[in-house]
């Protein structure tokens, strides 16, 4: 039972590299720790959502995919927040104030975190926009995913589904 999921992850990272042409990859190794301020004003901590399925969502407002595939994200937190799974957006931008007025905007569900020095974005090695990671109950990384294009939050939805039922 466990080789067939690993076969499923190992499938879904191949369609999401070939769909899209940006890198996937399967990992797992334990999620990096980390604590930052929310656009509620309070502190989130990684290691307090053990026990959830977790997409983390690197982005900054001026990154024309980050603002396609916000909607999205913010489906996947309306769709799947009552089965333990919760998206983090993670915002890079030093100045927060655009990221704020886009949230507004859109009136995202899910938490929106700032990340104003790079700490973060450092830890997990950030290197392209967006940036996802999916985490597993356990707090294990188990994807990674560089980019955006249209198709991917349907990959993103089979492998929560996935995670969820692990």
């Amino acid at each position: 039972m466990r080789f067939y999921k690993i076969i499923q992850l190992v499938s879904l990272v191949i369609v999401l590299c070939s769909a899209g042409k940006v890198a996937a990859t399967e990992t797992k190794s334990l999620a990096i720790d980390f604590t930052l301020k929310a656009a509620s004003g309070e502190n989130i901590r990684l290691e307090e959502m053990r026990g959830d399925v977790i997409l983390i969502n690197f982005w900054a407002s001026w990154c024309g995919p980050c603002r396609q595939e916000m909607p999205y994200l913010d489906d996947l937190q309306k769709d799947f927040s009552n089965l333990g799974f919760t998206v983090l957006g993670i915002n890079v931008e030093q100045d927060s104030g655009s990221a704020k007025a886009f949230i507004d905007e859109l009136k995202v569900s899910f938490p929106v975190l700032f990340d104003n020095k790079q700490l973060v974005s450092q830890l997990y090695k950030v290197d392209s926009m967006p940036m996802t990671v999916m985490i597993d109950r356990n707090g294990f990384s188990r994807l990674v995913h560089r980019g955006y294009v249209e198709g991917d939050e349907v990959a993103y939805r089979t492998i929560i589904k996935e995670l969820i039922r692990e």
